[in-house]
């Protein structure tokens, strides 16, 4: 019998090579690699513009509404590629993308909000139900917003019902575009929280975009940092967490304590780093 960790090892995302290019001219991905495991939460870490949601977006297949498109490289799901599919029909397959900043629609209602997840179900109005049950169980603040226009809710009760609405069309994969925008401290933490326990309890997988390095590196199994359009850094999320570059770039700290960049060996760390 398998054990957990082995059990996490069979690959459900893999994303080898690719390339991604906007407006015919402007490279922004640049060989990038990552494998998302069955059962895991893997973060896909870096700073803003460093092809976080690009990444994402190409998974989705949702760059072609901003003139952007894969030019090389293969992206497959369980084996299968998945470049040329329809987004709504990887919406079908169990993989759903959660946008960054939100998306609500404002003029509905919380609970209306989150029964649009299950637009593309053809299980029956039992099962449904039952799974609308389940997303209130887990963000138990929706139950009491249920009513409520989903644009005078706040920003972290948003991205609950982002979360949620993801949840309701019964995803395999979730793909979450920075969870912590816009967010107070106290929120990310509870954000962070349902995701690890829809991910133990309910056995959804995540690829999450972050720039939070160590919020995400405290959740996540394993990391992959993205810088420029690259992967720069890859590995479980415990020992990139221990990882002195890692550290003081991302993390704010070293092993030497506060210092200036004008330091002879920060500034070949740093040369290491981005070369």
């Amino acid at each position: 019998m398998l054990d957990a960790g082995e059990t996490a090892q069979e690959t459900l995302l893999e994303v080898n090579n690719i390339e991604v290019i906007y407006n015919h001219v402007i490279l922004v991905l640049k060989g990038v690699s990552l494998k998302v495991p069955k059962g895991g939460i893997t973060a896909l870490l870096g700073g803003n513009g460093a092809g976080k949601t690009t990444t994402l977006k190409a998974i989705s297949n949702l760059l072609h509404s901003e003139r952007g498109e894969v030019t090389k490289g293969t992206i497959t799901y369980r084996g299968e590629d998945i470049a040329e599919r329809d987004p709504a029909e990887l919406v079908k397959r169990g993989v759903i993308q959660v946008m960054e900043g939100r998306h609500c629609f404002e003029h509905l209602t919380v609970e209306e909000n989150l029964m649009t997840g299950a637009y593309t179900r053809r299980d029956g109005g039992g099962a449904v139900s039952a799974d609308l049950e389940m997303v209130y169980t887990y963000f138990p603040r929706l139950k009491e917003r249920r009513r409520s226009q989903a644009g005078y809710t706040s920003g972290g009760e948003q991205q609950m019902v982002a979360v949620g609405r993801a949840l309701m069309s019964k995803p395999e994969t979730i793909l979450l575009d920075e969870p912590s925008m816009g967010l107070a401290p106290q929120l990310v933490e509870e954000i962070f929280g349902i995701v690890k326990d829809l991910n133990e309890k309910e056995g959804v997988t995540f690829l999450l975009a972050e720039q939070n390095t160590n919020v995400a590196l405290r959740f996540a199994n394993y990391g992959y940092i993205l810088e420029s359009g690259r992967v720069v850094m890859d590995g479980p999320a415990a020992d990139l967490r221990e990882n002195p570059d890692v550290k003081e770039f991302y993390l704010g700290m070293s092993d030497e304590g506060r210092k200036s960049f004008r330091d002879v060996r920060s500034y070949r760390r740093r040369k290491r780093w981005l070369s």
